[in-house]
């Protein structure tokens, strides 16, 4: 019985410090892909949406997260993106259509 309770409680703590990695990856993916686009960064962080467990490319089960995160294109709007990770892998980014000033360019 103390055994399966010593292994319940690393596995949460194994689960929460993997958490935290992941949310500073997707954060990280999240501002370069702003940054290549001349998009800004909003709030500095990003929201999990979604949490599974799914089989990666060689068939091992690893934990798949969706983030959400907003960013803006003049200053006037925000915009809403989703990074996609399984494990600590990015899967995809995708983000909303947007508005943006030709000024920005110049």
């Amino acid at each position: 019985m103390e055994l399966s309770i010593l292994i319940l409680l690393a596995a949460i703590i194994y689960y929460w410090l993997d958490s935290i990695r992941a949310k500073e990856i997707a954060t990280e993916h999240a501002k370069k892909a702003c940054k290549k686009v001349f998009l800004e960064f909003l709030d500095d962080t990003v929201l999990m949406k979604k949490v599974r467990l799914r089989r990666n490319s060689h068939g091992q089960i690893a934990i798949y997260r969706e983030y959400e995160f907003e960013f803006s294109s003049t200053g006037e709007f925000r915009y809403k993106g989703r990074i996609q990770q399984l494990g600590q892998h990015l899967i995809d980014i995708k983000m909303e259509p947007y508005k943006f000033d030709d000024e920005v360019m110049s």
